[in-house]
C-alpha cells in the first residue's frame, strides 16, 4: 500500500493509506472527509471545555447580555431545568455571557475531559511521527467517544441550539466563524504532488508512479488557491547539519589564517636537502656521538 502524507501549506496532518490503481476522485472525497473530521473533533472539544466549566449554552437572544439586560428584556433559559447534568451542578457564572454557568460535578467533568483527551489523541498530528496511518473510521470513533461522554453527562441531550448538539447531528452553522475558514467543501477539494494538480477520474499511478511501497507528500487546498509551495529539496534536519558543518570548516580556516607557527620546516617534505642524500644514500644514516 501506498502512504500519503498530508499537508496544508507546511503544516504535518495525517497519513492516509491508499493504492496506487486508487481512483483520484474517490482518494480526495476520502482525504478531505479525514480533514473536516479533524476539525469538527477538534470544535466540539472547544466546546467541551466551555461545557464542563460554565454548563449548557444560553439560548442565542441571551448570549452576551448582562443579569440587568436579560432581567429588563424578560427573557428565560427554558432549557436551564430540562438540561441539567447527571448528579446536580455547581454554580461558575460563565464571564463572557454564552453559558448558563451550571457547571458539571467534578466526577462528570472528569468524565467530559477524558473523553476529550482520548479523541484528541485519536486524531494527534504527532500520529505522523509514528507513522501510524488516519482512517475515517478513527476519526468517527473520536467523535463518538465525545457524543457517548455527553449522553452520560446530560442524559436528557442537550439544548437544540448548544453547538455541541448541533455538530453531533452535522447540523452545525459556521457561517462567519473562523472555523468556516479552514473547512473545506468536498466539491473544492485538490490535492498536489510535487507541484502537479492529481486530475479526478485518474489512476493515482498516473502521478506518483507504479511503486506501491512508497510514501510521498501531498498537500490539500481549494480550488482557486493555486498550487502550493513546493516541499524543500533538503529536509530540514539535513540543512541544520550542513550549516553546523559549513560553520565548522569555517572555523577551522580561521585558525589556518591564524595560526603563523613555522614548525612545518622540520617535515621531511620541507626539506631542501633530501634529494642530495637519497642520491648519495645517506637518507636513513645517523651519526652517534660519543
Amino acid at each position: 500500500m501506498v502512504i500519503l502524507h498530508l499537508k496544508r501549506g507546511d503544516e504535518n496532518l495525517f497519513l492516509y493509506e491508499t493504492d496506487v490503481n486508487a481512483n483520484t476522485t474517490d482518494v480526495v472525497k476520502d482525504v478531505t472527509a479525514i480533514y473536516n473530521g479533524r476539525l469538527k473533533v477538534e470544535r466540539i472539544c472547544m466546546e467541551m471545555e466551555e461545557l464542563a466549566t460554565h454548563g449548557t449554552l444560553l439560548p442565542p437572544e441571551m448570549i452576551g447580555l448582562t443579569d440587568e439586560q436579560i432581567e429588563e428584556l424578560k427573557l428565560e433559559d427554558i432549557w436551564a431545568e430540562k438540561c441539567i447534568p447527571s448528579g446536580g451542578f455547581i454554580f461558575n457564572k460563565d464571564p463572557i455571557g454564552r453559558r448558563n454557568g451550571r457547571q458539571p460535578k467534578e466526577n462528570m467533568q472528569e468524565v467530559l475531559r477524558n473523553a476529550m483527551k482520548d479523541a484528541r489523541e485519536l486524531i494527534d498530528k504527532k500520529l505522523v511521527l509514528t507513522k501510524r496511518p488516519l482512517t475515517l473510521k478513527i476519526v468517527s470513533e473520536a467523535i463518538n467517544l465525545l457524543r457517548g461522554a455527553v449522553t452520560i453527562v446530560y442524559p436528557m441531550q442537550l439544548p437544540p441550539h448548544d453547538y455541541i448538539r448541533q455538530e453531533f447531528s452535522n447540523t452545525e452553522d459556521l457561517a462567519g466563524t473562523q472555523a468556516s475558514r479552514d473547512v473545506i467543501e468536498p466539491s473544492k477539494a485538490q490535492l498536489w504532488f510535487a507541484g502537479r494538480l492529481l486530475l479526478n477520474d485518474k489512476k493515482l499511478a498516473e502521478f506518483i508512479g507504479n511503486n506501491n511501497k512508497t510514501k510521498v507528500v501531498v498537500k490539500l487546498n481549494e480550488h482557486g488557491q493555486g498550487p502550493p509551495g513546493r516541499e524543500p529539496v533538503i529536509t530540514e534536519d539535513i540543512r541544520r547539519r550542513m550549516m553546523a558543518d559549513a560553520y565548522r570548516r569555517q572555523e577551522e580556516l580561521k585558525k589556518l589564517e591564524m595560526d603563523e607557527d613555522d614548525n612545518y620546516l622540520n617535515s621531511s617534505w620541507a626539506d631542501s636537502g633530501i634529494l642530495k642524500r637519497q642520491a648519495h644514500g645517506l637518507e636513513n644514516v645517523h651519526f652517534r656521538v660519543g
